[in-house]
């Protein structure tokens, strides 16, 4: 049985020192980017659209995005907070949010009243490093009374098959 020596017990113990220091480097870089948004090729696509066929749901998509919260992919806000914030009126508000939804840009989850939970598509904007998309919104359990949680999870699940449809289409149509 070897034994160490002292000179190659501190050794170790530097080498444990620096690789801790390294590893708490790194993730204070990653920090860093905390209020960076990122939007794939999707997202850009989904913004173009947007912009060509409802500028107004175009600004409502980007200002979520730009505020969605980087450990889930959503935001929860009032309605009235959003038409003071997009200068309109919440009747255009619920328009542009119902829009997003069809066109599978986001869900909208009730909370209460005028208060919803916007969930962005983590294939099109995501505001996180990239490693934590498995916490999405989208991969988590929804807490919701048993008659909305059945009606939630069917809009998830019709989302994201939206998404990967249209990735699978544009891959097969770049490789034409």
């Amino acid at each position: 049985m070897r034994v160490a020596t002292e000179s190659e017990y501190r050794l170790r113990e530097l080498h444990h020192k620096e690789q801790y220091r390294l590893m708490a480097e790194k993730l204070e870089q990653e920090k860093k980017n905390s209020d960076f948004t990122q939007v794939y090729d999707a997202g850009w696509k989904q913004i173009e659209n947007l912009i060509m066929s409802n500028p107004g749901a175009a600004r409502l998509y980007t200002f979520l995005a730009r505020h969605i919260d980087p450990s889930c992919g959503a935001v929860v806000a009032s309605q009235e907070l959003l038409a003071k914030e997009l200068s309109c009126s919440t009747k255009t508000i619920r328009n542009y949010g119902k829009y997003l939804e069809e066109t599978g840009a986001l869900i909208r989850i009730r909370i209460m009243g005028s208060v919803y939970a916007y969930a962005m598509n983590p294939k099109e904007v995501w505001k996180s490093w990239d490693s934590r998309k498995e916490y999405a919104a989208f991969n988590t359990k929804t807490l919701a009374s048993n008659k909305l949680n059945g009606d939630i999870k069917r809009r998830l699940m019709i989302m994201m098959e939206k998404s990967e449809n249209k990735e699978e289409s544009t891959k097969q149509s770049k490789n034409l």
